[in-house]
């Protein structure tokens, strides 16, 4: 299930929805839902979500 952040709609459309798999993180614009999607590590997208809180 895709879910974006509480607080996207105070960005104007400009966020990502992502989705947890056994193993991976699925990442892709919420404005282009049938575009291309990132598929990472759980370690990478944690190392992404500590680096946009600094």
């Amino acid at each position: 299930m895709w879910r974006k952040a509480n607080r996207s709609n105070d960005q104007g459309g400009a966020c990502i929805e992502v989705a947890g798999f056994p193993g991976a993180v699925a990442v892709r614009d919420s404005k282009d839902l049938d575009g291309p999607r990132l598929l990472v590590s759980h370690e990478v997208f944690k190392a992404f979500a500590v680096s946009l809180k600094r």
